[in-house]
Parts: structure tokens; C-alpha cells; sequence
């Protein structure tokens, strides 16, 4: 019986995300850098110091379209305290990309992600993705799946 118990925590140990280096709250977010919708290059490097909201998104994911619109309000009413928002377009094209920007007027710049190599490291099973980094880089909240407007304040509060 004992030895079937230390291979049951074994076994939790190597499949927890902490041990499989998927980042968790508490936790440095995984750097990338990725070409723009609009052009040019993003570095998350270049964001060190500051409030990061991560929003992994895609054009056909439902949710996604969902919290466009309030993800856009909550980056508005936020920025002039130092958060910036950026979308990252989960495997599809800059032209893709730029038509979600403009369809919902967003006031964030969209990361271009094709081939996953974006969010591969922070171990997304799926969309929307949303990462709430603070001001040392680490990351606050991580969350797979939708979240209400009001969730998404609160996550955002606690970056500033």
C-alpha cells in the first residue's frame, strides 16, 4: 500500500503544469517576440516594467468576438495608468488579424501567432487565452477560457 501511494504523488508531481514548465501565477511569463498585424515587429521584452494583458484570440472563436468589445473598453479606460493590451491572432494571417482590429475598432496592436509558437509555452489547451502580467514580469492571473467583463477588471486591477 505505501509504495502505491508515493507512486500516486509521483505521478501528480510530473504531471502538474509547474513541473511540465508550463507558467503559473507567481511565475515569469515565457518571452516572445512576433511580427504585428499592422507590420513591424513585438517583443514582450520591450513591455518590461509595465502592466501586460496577453489576450490569445482567433477570428472564429465565438468567445473571443464575445470579449472584443469589453476587453477594447477595459484598454481604453485603463491606459492612461500604464496597461497595455495585446492581442496575439492564434494561427491565422495578418490579413485575418486586421480584419478582427477593425471590425471591432480596437485600440491595442495584434500579435500574428500562424504556426502557435506564441502560446505553446504558456500551455494553452484552448481560446481565449488570457494572461494578466505585472510590473516585474510575472505573471498574476492565467486563465484558459472565456471571462465576463468583470473578471477580466479585476485581473486587470491587480497588474496595476
Amino acid at each position: 500500500m505505501r509504495k502505491i501511494w508515493w507512486f500516486a504523488i509521483a505521478v501528480c508531481a510530473f504531471a502538474s503544469p509547474a513541473f511540465a514548465g508550463v507558467p503559473a501565477a507567481g511565475g515569469p511569463a515565457p518571452q516572445f517576440s512576433a511580427p504585428l498585424a499592422g507590420g513591424g515587429n513585438f517583443s514582450l521584452a520591450l513591455l518590461h516594467g509595465k502592466p501586460v494583458y496577453l489576450n490569445f484570440f482567433a477570428s472564429w472563436c465565438a468567445p473571443c468576438n464575445e470579449e472584443a468589445p469589453g476587453i477594447n473598453a477595459l484598454q481604453k479606460k485603463y491606459a492612461a495608468r500604464g496597461l497595455h493590451v495585446i492581442g496575439i491572432d492564434e494561427q491565422e494571417n495578418a490579413g485575418k488579424a486586421m480584419e478582427f482590429v477593425k471590425k471591432y475598432a480596437l485600440g491595442y496592436p495584434a500579435v500574428v501567432d500562424a504556426n502557435g509558437s506564441v502560446m505553446q509555452p504558456y500551455g494553452a489547451i484552448g481560446l481565449p487565452l488570457h494572461v494578466f502580467i505585472d510590473r516585474k514580469g510575472k505573471i498574476k492571473v492565467m486563465r484558459d477560457g472565456e471571462m465576463t467583463q468583470s473578471e477580466i477588471d479585476a485581473a486587470i486591477k491587480s497588474i496595476l
